[in-house]
């Protein structure tokens, strides 16, 4: 497999580690990156080992050495520069939420799909390895039958101009919300019946904190949260007839401990070393375009089109709309 040539979107705080763990990956190039700043484009090329800086976004792509392009912008940019790069036959890794909302997906699914181009949605913890044991776990009864689910990824963030502003897509969901309707999908699938669920607003009229409530077909129940004003456990909690699981950390996670019905932990499992954890979905998205795949395996097309339509009917529910919309 040819060494690949990265080139990244963006250069704020998920680029640099996007950036940390390319350069210690072995079969990639850490090789371009763009900002609107070509100042700013000049010292993370420099900070980071990059090989090209560009300014403005169009000029990386255009770049017919560009092998990949992951974009690490807000989100209220990623639908039109995942646009861009795939107008211009580049493949893309696209930070998660993959787009503002679902109407944006569907469209560039479709020029994805029309061109044959890959496009894939940057949500890491569906490429790591405790995420697979976890159903692994589930799928061979170790908890018996599991029938309730509890998640919470909560961080202080109130502070950050793209979570409370409602032109770049802000809110509590689409940044940290995702990840417990991500575990929940992962461990329960998405056969859901019914949702209740509540939200606290900013000032600025996003989503500051959130309860959400699924209720699957078959009996299961996921209860979510998250909030931009605290700092939570991050847990996510599996619980069966026969015990429960206990992942700590559903952002990254890092073990998982298997407690039975006398509260014994009676096995424990550890994340293998990572290098930053996005190294699985970057190995992923190579491996799809060496197969001449349009979509990963891990987070397929149609996956990520049914959480924006989640997260959509979420938003709607709670009155929470951008501008751009």
């Amino acid at each position: 497999m040819k060494q690949y040539k990265i080139g990244i979107i963006g250069c704020g705080h998920i680029a640099c580690k996007m950036a940390d763990t390319l350069r210690r990956m072995p079969d990639v190039i850490s090789y371009a990156v763009a900002s609107r700043s070509q100042e700013k484009a000049n010292d993370f090329a420099r900070e980071w080992g990059f090989e090209k800086a560009y300014s403005p976004y169009e000029a990386l792509a255009s770049d017919p050495e560009v092998d990949l392009i992951y974009i690490a912008t807000p989100h209220s940019l990623h639908y039109e520069q995942a646009r861009m790069c795939l107008l211009k036959g580049k493949p893309v890794l696209c930070e998660k939420a993959f787009t503002a909302n679902a109407r944006q997906a569907e469209a560039l699914i479709k020029l994805s799909e029309e061109n044959h181009i890959f496009i894939g949605e940057a949500m890491w913890t569906r490429f790591l390895p405790l995420s697979f044991r976890v159903q692994e776990l589930l799928k061979e009864g170790i908890i018996g039958t599991p029938r309730t689910l509890s998640a919470n990824l909560s961080y202080v963030i109130d502070h950050k101009e793209r979570i409370i502003r409602p032109e770049l897509a802000g809110g509590a969901l689409l940044d940290i919300g995702i990840y417990p309707l991500n575990f929940a999908a992962m461990a329960f699938g998405n056969d859901i019946v019914r949702t209740v669920s509540a939200c606290t607003k900013t000032e600025t009229g996003v989503d500051a904190q959130e309860s959400i409530t699924l209720f699957y077909k078959d009996g299961k129940m996921a209860a979510l949260q998250s909030s931009i004003y605290v700092q939570s456990d991050r847990q996510g909690i599996i619980s069966g007839d026969k015990g429960h699981l206990i992942v700590e950390n559903i952002n990254n996670p890092q073990s998982i401990r298997v407690v039975n019905r006398d509260y014994q932990i009676i096995a424990e499992y550890h994340a293998p070393q990572q290098i930053t954890g996005f190294e699985y979905q970057v190995q992923a998205a190579i491996e799809a375009i060496e197969k001449g795949e349009i979509e990963t395996p891990e987070m397929p097309h149609e996956e990520t089109l049914r959480m924006m339509r989640q997260m959509d009917a979420l938003r709607e529910s709670w009155g929470v709309t951008f501008p751009f919309e």
